[in-house]
């Protein structure tokens, strides 16, 4: 099961999810880092030191980040979705198709109905 480190704006009710799929998920509230302006680049740097890959919805940014900084611990990239548990499910099942994680950029996409 990965490690993982959830942003300031990642649903929580996913992060929930994820915990009883077996996963290690640290989110930035958790962390003592929440509302305090923190960067991406900071995001990403603490997720990094810690060994954990980020779990963010902010799509734009952290593919940036990815190019100019590949050497992570994973990048988790969602589009939202309002079934909290079939997120969840889609990226349990990136995580074990994509392990390990370190200096990936996963996508994870809400299905096309």
């Amino acid at each position: 099961m990965a490690s993982l480190y959830a942003d300031e704006q990642f649903p929580y009710e996913v992060v929930e999810h994820l915990r009883d799929l077996g996963h290690d998920v640290l989110t930035v509230q958790e962390a003592g880092k929440a509302n305090l302006k923190i960067s991406d680049n900071e995001v990403l740097s603490f997720a990094s030191s810690n060994q954990r890959a980020i779990l963010t919805l902010n799509r734009k940014d952290f593919k940036r980040l990815h190019r100019s900084q590949p050497n992570h611990a994973g990048i988790i990239i969602c589009t939202d979705d309002a079934s909290r548990s079939a997120l969840a499910q889609r990226i349990g099942a990136a995580i074990l198709v994509s392990e390990p994680l370190a200096g990936k950029l996963i996508s994870v996409v809400r299905p096309v109905k």
